[in-house]
């Protein structure tokens, strides 16, 4: 994948010119995810993890000739178009931020990219927006992603309900591009694999009651019911309700579902509900938990690792290029994310920044087995869980 004309490179660091301030630039990355909002109890290690690569990234002191990045966080609500899309504009208007690292819902990240990052110019990697139809989105080659997309995720789903042998269930999902286009893939892989949906209905975020929801629900029927919602929304509401009235004892959690906060609030009843949330057992996440460890916060958090691959992207495809431009490094993206190169796993960052500098090339493996295909989303792993005694329990890896 290695396509751009290291020569041009190598002649740039020799001369200099792609280092305009040197050692007194400063770069800025934009974070901006659902520090409020359906998925608050997530978010912040997933700030965390970009943060993480960011600061390893300035203790190396190696990044274009010396500069310095700073992390400028932003609340993009993760349901709040109009509100992410303002957040955004500060970004790129007030902090002049060189790149954005997110956003994290579909919704306010395909706003974002429309009106703000095509516009200006910016590159955008979200570590979760998920929607299918993201991968065609009009992008000028400026968005990418490194979790997967959810036309992945209804097929492994799939595959993880036929191998516990469930062949009928019922489908819930929160009303807007996350929830609708994950319903789709995961009915039509399911229908397709000799399954049964009982209904596939929406339900709305920030309401007090579902009874009605879940009635609807439970009418129709179902082995189990897969709650394709927020973990601090709509989504435990539904769950609570169905079990204050015996609708149903089993939930099947997809990524936006997966969440400690969810299982320490519900408690032991959800003990035996399962799901899937994009991870991956590569050496990069055994050596990324280590380093969130050390950093204080919990890597094995949904989307922490990719938040961490999405910065270290962002930064490495500066140093590939030569330049904090975006004009300059988004096609650099692919290269360094794809082979042929050297592999690079977390902590290694200054030695990615190294060869780079070298005129050499890397296979950015980081922290999620990255591999990058397509329009730049990742090809995808999946880490299946299971609800037990109080914890979120790996089971495997798909």
């Amino acid at each position: 994948m290695k396509k751009l004309l290291l020569a041009t490179a190598a002649t740039a660091l020799v001369t200099g010119t792609a280092f305009a301030g040197s050692h007194s630039e400063e770069v800025k990355i934009g974070i901006i995810l659902g520090f409020t909002g359906p998925l608050e109890s997530i978010t912040p290690a997933m700030g965390a993890g970009a943060e993480l690569a960011i600061a390893e990234v300035n203790e190396a002191g190696t990044l274009l000739g010396g500069a310095t990045v700073t992390p400028v966080r932003a609340d993009s609500t993760c349901i709040d178009a109009a509100a992410a899309t303002a957040a955004a504009e500060r970004l790129v208007t007030s902090d002049n931020v060189n790149a954005i690292m997110g956003a994290d819902c579909s919704g306010v990240t395909g706003a974002i990219l429309q009106n703000v990052a095509r516009p200006n110019g910016v590159v955008m990697i979200s570590p979760s927006a998920t929607s299918p139809g993201l991968s065609t989105a009009e992008d000028d080659g400026l968005f990418f992603r490194t979790a997967p997309s959810d036309a992945r995720q209804g097929v492994v789903m799939t595959q993880i309900l036929m191998d516990r042998g469930i062949s009928e269930v019922a489908l819930t999902y929160t009303n807007n591009d996350y929830g609708k286009g994950l319903a789709d893939s995961f009915e039509a892989a399911f229908t397709e694999a000799g399954g049964t949906v009982t209904i596939n209905a929406a339900h709305e975020d920030g309401k007090a009651d579902y009874s009605a929801e879940v009635g609807a629900l439970a009418s129709a029927g179902g082995e189990v019911l897969v709650v394709a919602g927020y973990t601090d929304q709509g989504g435990k509401g539904i769950i609570q309700s169905s079990l204050d009235t015996g609708a149903f004892d089993t939930f099947v959690l997809p990524d936006g579902m997966v969440g400690q906060q969810l299982v320490d609030d519900i408690g032991s009843a959800l003990d035996g509900s399962f799901g899937q949330f994009p991870g991956t057992d590569s050496n990069g996440a055994e050596i990324f938990l280590g380093l969130a460890e050390a950093a204080g916060f919990d890597g094995t958090g949904a989307f922490s690792p990719e938040s961490y691959d999405a910065a270290a992207l962002i930064m490495l495809s500066m140093a590939a290029a030569g330049s904090s431009a975006s004009a300059d490094f988004k096609d650099e993206v692919m290269n360094v994310a794809n082979a042929p190169g050297e592999e690079i796993f977390p902590g290694e960052l200054a030695k990615a920044i190294e060869i780079l500098a070298g005129g050499g090339e890397i296979d950015y493996v980081g922290a999620t087995a990255v591999e990058l295909i397509g329009a730049g989303e990742s090809a995808g792993n999946y880490r299946e869980i299971e609800i037990g005694d109080g914890a979120i329990n790996t089971v495997r890896f798909r």
